[in-house]
């Protein structure tokens, strides 16, 4: 139960950090959405093998998390769980691919090994951007930005429901792991059994919780739309924030930052 506990307040921790007030949380959503967006995208299109030139895009995440004030402790919390996908989808790049890609300091490293710390570092710079996003927006405002962006309402309805709610059936549960604890004594009452009784409750009890909550909403007008108190409108400083990042981005994208630096300081020192 301490468990659960602790991951309620985990998820709840990004609409918390969401509701403060600095110049990366003033952006306006669907800026800041669209930046998001274009920076993933860049991230993915780069070449397995082209780990140095995704480093200069590290200034993104880290540039945010700082004028944001959003703790970079909870952020690498958040990467490390999420940590294991990456690992099993690169795991196996150094097994398949032993060609040696590069030498340092006479040491043979082959692709695999070059194109699994890509992985890896892809992964962090997509889902840091994903976290500094809600942290910085709140996932209500996201899916309110990404209906005002076009997309389907019933997709952007339906994660903000997936969100809200999620609350709701992880209370039922708690509930019921209280009312087991209670009822359990020398070990009774924990077996696989028990647990697979228990699922189906919880199913049954969120199919009538979700219902009665449908009923409360049809009640007070709910006609398949959203709405928020806010009102979105983008201001100049918006627009300069996406520009600059964009070209950024397609600066990053289409010159090799390191090596132009590399080439630079060489040239210097000769």
């Amino acid at each position: 139960m301490p468990n659960l506990d602790n991951s309620l307040f985990e998820i709840g921790t990004l609409d918390q950090l969401a509701t403060q007030d600095t110049p990366l949380h003033r952006i306006d959503p669907r800026a800041k959405l669209i930046t998001a967006l274009c920076f993933m995208v860049t991230v993915i299109s780069y070449n397995r093998y082209d780990l140095a030139a995704l480093l200069p895009l590290c200034l993104y995440p880290l540039a945010l998390s700082a004028i944001g004030h959003l703790p970079g402790a909870y952020l690498r919390r958040k990467l490390l769980i999420a940590s294991p996908f990456a690992l099993l989808v690169g795991m196996f790049n150094p097994l398949f691919d032993q060609a040696t890609l590069l030498h340092i300091g006479g040491l043979p490293i082959s692709g695999g090994w070059v194109s699994f710390a890509s992985i890896l570092l892809r992964f962090a710079l997509t889902v840091s951007a994903a976290l500094i996003l809600a942290a910085s927006t709140g996932f209500t405002t996201v899916c309110m930005a990404l209906g005002r962006l076009g997309a389907p309402r019933a997709f952007s309805t339906q994660l903000l429901f997936l969100h809200r709610y999620i609350f709701v059936l992880a209370d039922e549960g708690q509930r019921m792991l209280r009312a087991r604890n209670l009822r359990s004594f020398d070990g009774r009452g924990t077996g696989l059994r028990v647990y697979g009784a228990m699922l189906g409750q919880l199913l049954l009890r969120t199919l009538d919780r979700a219902q009665r909550v449908h009923r409360a909403m049809l009640c007070r007008g709910y006609d398949g739309e959203i709405r928020l108190n806010r009102r979105f409108r983008l201001r100049p400083a918006d627009f300069a924030f996406v520009l600059g990042w964009l070209a950024f981005f397609m600066l990053a994208r289409a010159c090799n930052l390191p090596q132009l630096l590399g080439r630079w300081i060489m040239g210097i020192m000769a």
